[in-house]
């Protein structure tokens, strides 16, 4: 029994010293592949915004590569802002005396020119002020007379000095008394030749001071309305305009007799011309930005209206940027970019190129960069680089939104 145990020990560490080698390699073979697959994980992610093409390739999909150019384009300022009427087009309807209101002659939204009446006052210190002019009036007749008669007499030496000059004096203060009733009389639209014939007003008429529409009446008959308390409004839209916001990084740019083109954004975008008449010389608020004015052209033939607002490209002319063509420029979550060629690009042969004799020729490595885009004319815009882009760079002119695909995930198609 004891032989035959140790001939069963015997077998099996015979089979344990055959089986171990195999299992060793086994292991170190799966130890291996996984820091392969790590290394490879680790190369693809460094390699980050960037792709590499043969000549062969370039050409096969119509890739172009070139420089910066400086390009001369027409440069605008945009801008948003609302339609304006100047001050002297807007007017508050008020009385310079209070009242009772016992007529009104428009309605809201009437057409009106200036003079018209437009609602009517009464108030019974009309009266006083009438009467007293009438007796004013009527006295300085006996006044003026003996005023005369004593300047006579004092030019013959048969007056005394006292009398005359008290009669002169009663003849200044009721000449300036009445002229001044005279004018006040005027203001609430009475005449002062009616007064003395004797047809007393009980009513003023409160007219218009300038021609336009009637926007709000805040009036109603029969209540008492104080001096100054605006009745209505009246706005002229003959010389409405449009109050733009530029903000300090354009005012440089922005010039009296520059012209706009407007867009009512909501008038179906219907676009208007206009030309830049005055441009404020301080900031608005906390905003940072200038009111820039501009004059609408035929602004009488369009429903125009104060308030709307608008937005405005501004015409500042040309300018020498930095540009590409458009098609080098792509679009990729929300920011633009150009591929740009990456220094150091080798000469790139696989093994299996280099034992069959053949060659794709010069590997090039592009890299994305993203930019800021600006004016876009004539099949060029403008950029601004964002991110690193060396003096002279040469980028990708056409064929880059080949590459957005390539380095976005399409690299199956390469193969």
């Amino acid at each position: 029994m004891t032989a035959s145990y140790k001939f069963s020990n015997l077998l099996f560490l015979s089979a344990l010293i055959a089986i171990l080698p195999v299992f060793q390699s086994c292991k170190s073979g799966a130890e291996k592949n996984e820091p392969v697959a790590e290394s490879g994980n680790h190369e693809e992610h460094a390699e980050g915004e960037t792709i590499e093409l043969t000549q062969v390739q370039m050409k096969a999909v119509g890739i172009e590569i070139g420089g910066i150019e400086q390009k001369n384009l027409h440069s605008v300022v945009r801008a948003s802002g609302q339609l304006e009427v100047p001050p002297q087009n807007k007017a508050d309807v008020t009385t310079l005396v209070g009242g009772v209101i016992r007529q009104i002659n428009v309605l809201e939204g009437a057409i009106i020119s200036k003079g018209q009446t437009l609602a009517l006052l009464e108030n019974p210190d009309f009266l006083k002020l009438q009467q007293e002019y009438a007796a004013t009036k009527n006295a300085f007749t006996y006044t003026e007379q003996e005023y005369q008669r004593q300047k006579d007499l004092a030019t013959g030496n048969a007056g005394t000095g006292k009398v005359f000059q008290q009669a002169e004096a009663n003849y200044r203060v009721d000449k300036s008394k009445i002229a001044g009733l005279e004018r006040q009389l005027q203001q609430l639209s009475i005449s002062p030749t009616d007064v003395l014939n004797g047809n007393f007003a009980t009513q003023i008429p409160i007219k218009a001071a300038i021609g336009g529409t009637v926007s709000h009446i805040s009036a109603k008959i029969g209540t008492f309305t104080e001096p100054g308390k605006p009745l209505m409004e009246i706005v002229d839209n003959s010389q409405i305009h449009c109050d733009l916001l530029v903000y300090e990084k354009d005012l440089f740019k922005v010039k009296v007799g520059q012209k706009v083109n407007f867009i009512l954004t909501n008038q179906a975008n219907q676009q208007i011309s206009g030309q830049i008449y005055g441009v404020n010389q301080s900031f608005e608020n906390e905003s940072k930005a200038v009111v820039v004015h501009a004059r609408i052209s035929d602004a009488h033939r369009l429903r125009l209206i104060p308030g709307m607002y608008v937005s405005a490209l501004i015409d500042v002319g040309n300018q020498t940027v930095s540009a590409l063509p458009v098609d080098a420029v792509v679009q990729a979550e929300g920011k633009n970019y150009v591929f740009a060629v990456a220094e150091g690009a080798e000469t790139h042969e696989s093994k299996d190129e280099k034992e069959a004799g053949e060659t794709t020729g010069e590997a090039l490595h592009f890299k994305k960069v993203e930019v800021a885009t600006g004016i876009s004319e004539l099949g060029y815009i403008e950029i601004t680089p964002v991110g690193e882009l060396p003096a002279g760079a040469k980028v990708v002119t056409k064929g880059a939104f080949y590459l957005l695909s390539k380095i976005s995930g399409g690299g199956e198609e390469e193969h």
